[in-house]
């Protein structure tokens, strides 16, 4: 069986396609290399034994898209990760966050409706949640107005996937993700961002390793027990192998509707000083940090209901918040070793 991982290159996109081959999956990757190194090949080679087939494509190109289907017209099922995922960068610059994340999923999807069928996993967010008003989030909550750009992708992207699924043979799964953090426990593979981390762990990693002179902790005056704004991490190897579960379950035809949609997270919501906590314990090493205003565009709370993914989709977080901090910790430091 032969899958598709777009993005195969990128932090959550690596630890898939381990898992993928894992399970004996034929795996070939589409990457542009704008956020990753071919050097990752290496790294899942080196866990899982087998070199992923690799193949260097812009998806805003859509001959290119149709020559990829074209030489690869064994594919079946398409994990959908590559996409622009900066809330900041999506403000100052709409436009690139729309052809890049929507105009690549629709040249996709085009190529799919053509096969008898298809199956296809999709990177969302629970950004489409914005603010929500009760905690834990359940796949029901409703969806609000996106507060950037970049969600207002992720939540387009769900339309156009539930729009095209009525009238084709694709079947999809949307798979709505929390905070990934983490690493392979092999320290092969991990997250490695170009330029300044946006995300909290690498930076929190980079400062621990003193590349960084201290860290930001956005507003600590946030009705939370201690002030500091509440997320869902989940490690990401465990998010790798809701994938894997997931496009199972398609391909079984286990599925119950032609698209579903599942929350991937703890159920556990952890707040900055908590993970600053977490970091220091593992580490052993003292985080410089200082407290900054809020930041526009932050949400106070988000952690997830686990109970669909747990029930329905067979799949539950295993790894702690201590286990993803000191896997982050190691690939961190073999990085820059």
């Amino acid at each position: 069986m032969k899958v598709l991982v777009t993005g195969g290159l990128g932090f959550i996109g690596s630890h898939t396609v381990v898992e993928l081959q894992n399970e004996g999956f034929e795996v070939v990757i589409i990457d542009d290399l704008s956020n990753a190194t071919e050097d990752v090949l290496k790294g899942i080679e080196k866990i899982t034994g087998k070199l992923p087939l690799f193949e260097k494509i812009d998806l805003r190109e859509k001959a290119a898209v149709q020559d990829f289907f074209k030489k690869h017209s064994d594919v079946t099922g398409v994990i959908h990760f590559a996409a622009s995922k900066a809330v900041g960068e999506s403000v100052e610059n709409p436009l690139l966050y729309y052809e890049n994340n929507i105009g690549t999923l629709v040249y996709l999807l085009q190529q799919l409706q053509q096969k008898p069928e298809a199956s296809f996993i999709f990177s969302s967010s629970c950004t489409v949640y914005g603010q929500a008003e009760k905690m834990p989030i359940t796949e029901d909550a409703p969806i609000q107005a996106a507060m950037s750009p970049y969600g207002n992708t992720k939540q387009i992207g769900e339309e156009i996937i539930t729009d095209t699924a009525k009238v084709t043979n694709i079947s999809a799964i949307l798979l709505r993700y929390f905070n990934p953090v983490g690493a392979h426990s092999s320290t092969e593979i991990g997250e490695l961002p170009l330029g300044v981390p946006q995300n909290l762990v690498p930076f929190i990693t980079q400062t621990g390793m003193g590349l960084r002179k201290e860290l930001s902790v956005f507003g600590n005056d946030y009705p939370t027990p201690d002030g500091t704004a509440v997320r869902d991490y989940i490690h990401v190897v465990d998010l790798a192998k809701a994938h894997v579960i997931a496009l199972q379950r398609l391909l079984n035809k286990k599925n119950l509707v032609k698209v579903e949609t599942f929350n991937l997270g703890t159920g556990k919501g952890s707040s900055v000083l908590e993970v600053i906590n977490s970091f220091e314990k593992v580490s052993n090493t003292k985080l410089p940090y200082k407290i900054m205003p809020r930041r526009e565009g932050d949400i106070t709370e988000a952690y997830a209901n686990t109970d669909k993914a747990n029930n329905v989709l067979g799949w539950k977080a295993q790894l702690t918040l201590d286990e993803a901090m000191a896997s982050a910790w190691k690939w961190e430091q073999k990085v820059r070793s």
